[in-house]
């Protein structure tokens, strides 16, 4: 008999094997007796089932048959172009593998062929829900090149933009975080008020996102003359807003019982796999560079950094939580102590743009000042041609400077060769080094939990595939 004679007609869906023929019987001489066919395949044994009772089957594979299954790329479950590689035994899983790569932007590579201003436009897009945490980074590895230190004014106000920022980026952790567990609210609300952040930082710089505000020796351009009005009133609108939070989550056994117990990784995992931000001080230890080794006047504010001992997803959303309502307070702060000043190095070779000032369509130069470089002066002309087509140079040397990204520790690492553009770009972004605590969190855990350990790390594929 042929074996294609035990096929069911794909056009009608009836049976054409033999009346009364048993579906063990191996007549088609093929060797696979039983209910299940089977055969091997790169990912393991696949077995092909027609008939029988399904118990059987089951017992037949003797429980030693995993599946794999992928899990992203896709948004926003995964938080951007992850893919995760999951190996399951029912719904528990035994194996976790994060396969990355999607995004491939090259920005460190880019950085080696652009000026050192330049720089900035790049790095700024890697964190790209915290931009101004990578400008600030590299600005300072560039100062320390240059051994120079941005203006009281310049320090101040980078402060006041990196808190700013800080605050946007939790509000997308808890919109995305909360929508991926069921918790569609958290999304209006979390985007709601992450509109007042990016209205904001809008106003203040220019752009929304990727701002390119902060600059090697201090900022581009001061504030707007009426700053402290606007910043006042978004800490007053937060200060109403994030109670909020807590009625709606904190409060709310569904919320707390998802997250409690969920994506456990203790202090002494979190130290072995370089882990830390908030998933570090979940675990009990209160590691911010803020405080540990401060940086642009961050040692003069008073401010608490929220620590938890429960080393899972529900702490990690409390601390974030805790975070917001103590970067209002840095704000606060920030305001009380900025005074007049220049927001720019002096030095005239390094300053860029040089006294730039904006013109009446919000873009260009201002009339004055292209009359001033154009018609009055040939040498203010040509240095300004000069240090915007090539730059400055920077002393050869290598340096590190690292900031508390709202993520976790964010460096960067320059290398110079004494010329106008770096020779070596690297950044040690948090996203990348936290994405590898995934398999400590997840594996023994079940499916569902994966969604909250991904969440609770809240990663940015920007600065993982940078």
């Amino acid at each position: 008999m042929s074996s294609t004679e035990n096929l069911s007609d794909v056009t009608t869906g009836t049976s054409t094997t033999p009346e009364g023929s048993d579906s063990t019987d191996d007549k088609a001489g093929t060797g696979n007796v039983g209910y299940a066919d089977s055969r091997d395949t790169t990912e393991g044994r696949v077995y092909t089932v027609s008939g029988g009772d399904w118990d059987d089957v089951l017992a037949d594979a003797q429980h030693d048959e995993r599946m794999v299954i992928n899990m992203g790329p896709q948004h926003p479950s995964t938080h951007g172009v992850l893919r995760l590689v999951l190996e399951m035994e029912g719904e528990t899983v035994t194996q976790l593998r994060s396969v990355i790569g999607y995004l491939h932007t090259g920005i460190e590579k880019n950085c080696e062929y652009r000026t050192w201003t330049q720089g900035v436009t790049f790095v700024t897009r890697m964190d790209y829900l915290a931009p101004l945490s990578t400008e600030m980074a590299y600005c300072l590895g560039v100062e320390k090149l240059l051994q120079i230190e941005a203006p009281r004014r310049a320090q101040l106000l980078r402060v006041l933009l990196l808190e700013i920022n800080r605050i946007g980026s939790h509000l997308v952790y808890i919109a995305t975080g909360g929508m991926e567990l069921g918790a569609t609210t958290a999304m209006t609300l979390g985007f709601r008020e992450r509109e007042e952040v990016l209205h904001l930082l809008e106003h203040l710089t220019g752009l929304r996102m990727n701002h390119a505000f902060i600059r090697p020796g201090g900022l581009a351009q001061d504030m707007p003359a009426d700053y402290r009005e606007k910043v006042t009133d978004f800490v007053k609108t937060m200060k109403k807003r994030l109670p909020l939070y807590d009625k709606l989550f904190t409060g709310q056994p569904i919320w707390r019982n998802r997250l409690k117990g969920v994506g456990y990784l203790p202090v002494d995992a979190c130290l072995a796999l370089g882990v830390t931000g908030p998933v570090l001080r979940s675990a009990g230890l209160p590691w911010d560079l803020r405080k540990t080794e401060p940086y642009s006047c961050y040692d003069e504010f008073d401010f608490d950094v929220p620590v938890d001992n429960g080393a899972d997803c529900w702490s990690r959303y409390l601390i974030r939580v805790h975070e917001m309502h103590e970067s209002l307070k840095i704000i606060e702060q920030c305001l009380e102590k900025l005074e007049p000043g220049p927001v720019m190095v002096e030095d005239k070779k390094i300053a860029w743009p040089a006294q730039l000032s904006i013109g009446s369509d919000g873009m260009g130069n201002s009339l004055e000042h292209v009359k001033k470089i154009m018609g009055q002066s040939m040498e203010s002309l040509i240095h300004h041609f000069k240090l915007v087509t090539e730059g400055f140079k920077v002393p050869a040397g290598q340096a590190y400077a690292s900031v508390e990204s709202p993520r976790g520790e964010l460096g960067v690492h320059l290398v110079s060769d004494g010329g106008t553009r770096p020779l070596r770009v690297h950044v040690r972004d948090p996203s990348f080094v936290n994405l590898q605590s995934m398999p400590a969190m997840a594996e023994g855990g079940l499916v569902a939990d994966v969604i909250a350990a991904i969440a609770s790390i809240d990663p940015v594929m920007g600065g993982v595939d940078r």
